[in-house]
């Protein structure tokens, strides 16, 4: 039913407008005064308001003034009612917004005739709105449905050779090896066979040293024509990055028949071409591993053709080796695993810490612990290389404890000395994530673990982040969302990392409970020159802040960079532009000095 106010101090011109008007079906709220008026006004938001302009305490002017500054009231159509015709009276009225002037005495059809052209009027006008806003919010899901299909499209191939990337590759894997119908366990002796093919072109660098860098991208591009000329049905073609490239087609029956490809390949790839008037020529040297003999996981399989295609490559290059194990000698390897084991309780490590920074305050809010190996001969050993072995042999559980033990503590010792409060954010390694043990167990282990830590130091979970890579995750999906859930039960905060270089990403964080989404370092650089990982970035943020999760960018190192994150409103960073890791002595005077970014 259509509510009408009338807003009039003498009541019996207040008992004929509410008659008149009730006489037609409307539901009339009555005020004797402008106070009263807005009062009603406010509350029950009418359909239209009759209001007489000589009143005491409030008059109509008042009220109308009052009712247009509250954004709930300022649309109502209003009508005055006054005994004065004067042209000014009328003049003064309209301009504060009026939309009608009735003069005192009026008839009864000039009164419904003014309300009624207003309330259609209004209604017209509310029409046209809901239509706008339908039709704005219809544009608006087509746009961010058209910027997750290019975020995904982006995400799944190479910004150069427009190949299909690793995220690509990894499920076709499985659909290769599904359609194979191989049993890992019973084609161990060479028959029916899943080859994997990592091919480097041999002294790339040379070309884009001599031709500049343009031109190789041009000869990049021509190779990947090439290789991708010769796939077969079913075969999936990769860019791994640099000069290299992997390549998994169906499955053989014997050794002989991928031998054969890969010289096809080699022979291809060997052909010269024209380039700007220049006579190129490529070689190549390709490594082969198989599943299910060779491994039966693809990470170790890309591993293993690798180190054959690098074993090609020191023997002169523009051939094609398989891999062995006694191709490789494995005795560093079981070196660095018994320093492993052992460098904990010598005190070896230590975690630097990179500022993560506000980029709408410029102020450091929080803080990556980064592990640090230093032992007494090897010097500095990479995290890239004794963090897989630390995970394969087991070593990195009690390192992974001692790192959140002490990045907490150190935590605990920054407020204790008077410094701000910085959240701090750990890794998770994939075996302190143990999807099976967790399961077996009741997925409590970690949960109850981190409960014991927090009481024993007395810290407060909330500025604790937890940062956990897809890789991590996507074993059990299912079990992973249970586990994640345990864990934010405890307070904590759960950041998914390297966005967009692992898995079916935006699937993920739809059913992951995530709080923070961490952009890999690989998209964020060269934003400003590279216009798909622009295109990556922009949608990722733009993605992270429709799912109300909070977005960091990783590897920020230029001034272009981080004004572009801060056009697309990312809301924290973290790089060498602001910071390199510290360790936590530097990185407390960092604290005290209130270092900022520039807020502009």
């Amino acid at each position: 039913m259509t509510t009408i106010l009338a807003i009039e101090d003498e009541d019996y011109v207040r008992d004929i407008l509410v008659d008149m008007l009730e006489a037609e079906g409307f539901e009339v709220l009555q005020a004797e005064n402008g106070v009263v008026g807005c009062q009603l006004a406010r509350e029950h938001q009418p359909d239209l308001i009759l209001c007489d302009i000589m009143m005491p305490e409030l008059d109509g002017y008042g009220v109308l003034t009052q009712l247009n500054s509250l954004r709930e009231t300022e649309t109502i159509p209003f009508i005055f009612l006054s005994a004065k015709a004067d042209r000014i009276d009328f003049r003064v009225g309209m301009d504060l917004g009026a939309d009608d002037y009735l003069t005192k005495p009026f008839t009864r059809d000039e009164l419904l005739g003014a309300v009624n052209t207003r309330l259609k009027k209004s209604s017209s006008v509310r029409q046209q709105y809901a239509a706008q806003l339908q039709k704005a919010q219809q544009s608006y899901k087509t746009k961010l449905r058209q910027a997750e299909n290019r975020l995904r499209y982006l995400l799944y191939h190479d910004s150069l050779t427009e190949l299909p990337n690793q995220l690509a590759l990894r499920e076709n894997f499985d659909r290769i090896v599904a359609e194979s119908g191989i049993d890992p366990g019973g084609s161990l002796d060479g028959s029916s066979l899943v080859p994997v093919f990592y091919i480097g072109l041999d002294r790339f660098a040379r070309i884009n040293d001599e031709l500049g860098y343009e031109l190789g991208d041009r000869c990049l591009k021509i190779a990947a024509q090439r290789l991708r000329a010769g796939l077969g049905e079913g075969a999936i073609l990769s860019r791994m990055g640099g000069d290299e490239f992997a390549l998994v087609p169906r499955w053989v029956e014997h050794r002989c028949e991928a031998e054969a490809q890969a010289e096809k390949i080699r022979e291809s790839l060997g052909r010269s071409f024209d380039l700007d008037g220049r006579e190129i020529f490529l070689s190549a040297s390709i490594g082969m591993a198989f599943y299910p003999r060779d491994a039966q996981q693809l990470d170790a399989l890309l591993g293993q053709s690798k180190k054959a295609m690098r074993q090609a490559r020191q023997q002169g290059g523009n051939q094609i080796k398989g891999y062995t194990a006694a191709l490789f000698d494995t005795s560093d390897r079981l070196a660095l695993e018994t320093d492993l084991r052992y460098a904990l309780d010598r005190d070896e490590f230590a975690l630097y810490y990179q500022p993560q920074v506000s980029l709408a305050s410029g102020e450091i809010i929080g803080a990556e612990a980064l592990l640090r190996w230093h032992h007494p001969t090897r010097g500095a050993v990479s995290p890239a290389r004794f963090v897989p072995v630390a995970e394969e042999c087991g070593a990195i559980v009690p390192i992974g404890e001692w790192v959140l033990k002490t990045a907490c503590q150190q935590s605990l010792m920054w407020q204790e000395s008077g410094l701000k409060k910085v959240r701090v954010a750990v890794n998770l390694s994939g075996r302190q994530f143990d999807l099976s043990s967790l399961m077996e167990s009741g997925y409590g282990d970690l949960r109850q673990h981190l409960s014991q830590l927090f009481r024993e130091l007395s810290f407060d979970p909330r500025d604790l982040e937890l940062e956990l890579t897809e890789t991590i995750l996507v074993r059990n999906p299912e079990a992973s969302v249970r586990v994640l859930e345990g864990l934010k039960a405890v307070g904590v905060s759960i950041a998914i990392d390297d966005f967009g270089t692992g898995y079916s990403s935006l699937g993920y964080l739809q059913q992951f409970p995530f709080d923070i989404l961490k952009i890999d370092r690989c998209f964020v650089g060269g934003i400003d020159r590279n216009p798909k990982n622009a295109a990556i970035t922009k949608a990722s943020i733009e993605i992270a802040r429709q799912m109300g999760l909070q977005s960091i960018a990783e590897g920020v190192e230029t001034q272009a960079e981080l004004e572009f994150l801060r056009q697309q409103g990312c809301d924290r960073m973290q790089g060498y532009f602001f910071s390199r890791p510290l360790p936590a002595s530097e990185f407390a005077e960092l604290l005290r000095q209130d270092k900022r970014l520039k807020c502009r």
